[in-house]
């Protein structure tokens, strides 16, 4: 805990490793959105110390961000209910998170072993459904958690009503960019960075 903002080490946390996902993604982006295989495998030929190094640090931020949230849910204080309850959403949240997490890095080992495979669009997409079906869990139990805190309810309901709408995208296309889910998380944990929290005991 630091001062009066008894979750900024969590909150950097998580700011931290929604920043080094998104680096990560960067090399080579627009491949994702390129729907011509053969042009998408060029592109990752020409990028390929880039991609490479850009699936490991995608890597690193996707086993962060859940550690942030898992921080957070310790450092919540167990005085009421309501914040029994909420620190009970927020280790739901990280678990969801913790669990998903090895999905995807799996998923980037094969994307930099296998430019190919990745450009053809070849394997199975189950590991990433799962991560994502996760992510949803996650954000609906991290908005539960901050809807039980007495945060400012924007902050609350932007996590809780994501997982609704990233959750009928993801079954209706079958797919989602998972860059939305670190965009609403990076935000929570740079509310947790300023957020003081009146009732909890800073050490």
């Amino acid at each position: 805990m630091s001062g009066n903002h008894p979750y900024r080490r969590a909150g950097a946390t998580i700011v931290a490793g929604t920043v080094v996902w998104f680096v990560g993604i960067s090399p080579v982006s627009r491949v994702y959105i390129t729907p011509d295989n053969a042009e998408r495998l060029r592109m990752l030929t020409a990028g390929q110390r880039g991609w490479i190094a850009g699936q490991h640090l995608t890597a690193v931020g996707t086993v962060a961000v859940p550690v942030g949230f898992a921080a957070f849910a310790r450092a919540l204080p167990g005085k009421d209910a309501s914040r029994r309850t909420a620190g009970k959403w927020a280790l739901a949240a990280a678990g969801a998170l913790l669990a998903g997490a090895p999905l995807f890095v799996s998923s980037l080992a094969r994307r930099a072993a296998d430019l190919e495979g990745f450009a053809y669009r070849r394997g199975s997409n189950a590991p990433f459904l799962a991560y994502s079906g996760l992510h949803v869990v996650a954000l609906a139990a991290l908005g539960g958690s901050l809807l039980s805190l007495p945060t400012q309810r924007w902050i609350g309901l932007t996590a809780a009503a994501s997982a609704p709408l990233y959750g009928a995208i993801l079954v209706a296309k079958k797919d989602i960019p998972p860059f939305v889910f670190y965009a609403v998380e990076g935000l929570v944990g740079a509310y947790l960075m300023m957020w003081e929290d009146p009732d909890a005991k800073a050490s």
